[in-house]
C-alpha cells in the first residue's frame, strides 16, 4: 500500500538522488580565484610584448603584481590541498591517473610560472612594488648573468601552463558533455 503523498507530490515521484560530493567550500573558491587571475593576467603578460609605451608599464605593474598573488594563493592551495578533504575519486584508471598528473603539473607550473617571473624581474633590476603599493624585498637583486635565464623558464612556464590548462578544460568538456557524470559539479 502507497503512503498518503505529501501535498502536492505524486505517490509516484522518486526521491532525489543523492548529490555528488563535492569538494569543500575553501578548494572550490582557491580553485576558481586562481583561475580568474591566471586568466587575467596571462593575456597582460602577452600584451606588454605589444605595446611599447607608458601603458606597457602599468600592464606589467598589473601582471607582476596578480603574478605574485596567484604564487601566494597557490602556496595557500598546496596547503589547503593537504588538509581539506576529497571528493571520492571514480572512473577508469587511466582517468584518474590523468587528471593526477595533470593536476599535480597544473599546481607545479603555477608555482614555477610566478616565482621564475619575480626572479627574472628582480634579476633585471626591476623590484616588484606590489600593485604600485607594497615593495617587495628582492632576494637576489639585480643578476644580468641569470635574468634571461629567469625571463626563459618564466616564458617556457607560461606555455606549458597554457597547454595544461588546455588539457584540463577538454576533460572538464569531456566529462560533462560526453560521459554527462557528475566531475564538474564537484568543483562547483
Amino acid at each position: 500500500m502507497l503512503n498518503k503523498p505529501e501535498s502536492g507530490t505524486p505517490a509516484t515521484a522518486l526521491p532525489p538522488l543523492d548529490e555528488p560530493a563535492r569538494h569543500t567550500g575553501a578548494t572550490r573558491i582557491l580553485h576558481w580565484l586562481v583561475a580568474a587571475l591566471v586568466l587575467a593576467t596571462w593575456p597582460l603578460g602577452l600584451l606588454i610584448g605589444f605595446v611599447k609605451n607608458e601603458v606597457s608599464l602599468d600592464f606589467y605593474l598589473l601582471h607582476e603584481s596578480f603574478g605574485f598573488l596567484v604564487l601566494w594563493l597557490m602556496l595557500v592551495r598546496v596547503g589547503n590541498l593537504m588538509i581539506a578533504r576529497k571528493p571520492p575519486a571514480d572512473g577508469p584508471f587511466i582517468e584518474r591517473f590523468a587528471a593526477t598528473s595533470v593536476h599535480g603539473l597544473l599546481y607545479l607550473f603555477l608555482i614555477i610560472m610566478p616565482v621564475s617571473g619575480f626572479l627574472a624581474t628582480n634579476a633585471h633590476g626591476f623590484p616588484l612594488t606590489w600593485f604600485g603599493i607594497l615593495p617587495v624585498w628582492s632576494p637576489i637583486g639585480k643578476s644580468p648573468d641569470i635574468a634571461w635565464t629567469l625571463s626563459g623558464i618564466h616564458a617556457w612556464s607560461a606555455w606549458i601552463l597554457l597547454g595544461l590548462f588546455a588539457l584540463h578544460f577538454a576533460a572538464v568538456l569531456f566529462h560533462h558533455v560526453i560521459k554527462r557524470d557528475h566531475t564538474l559539479y564537484k568543483m562547483l
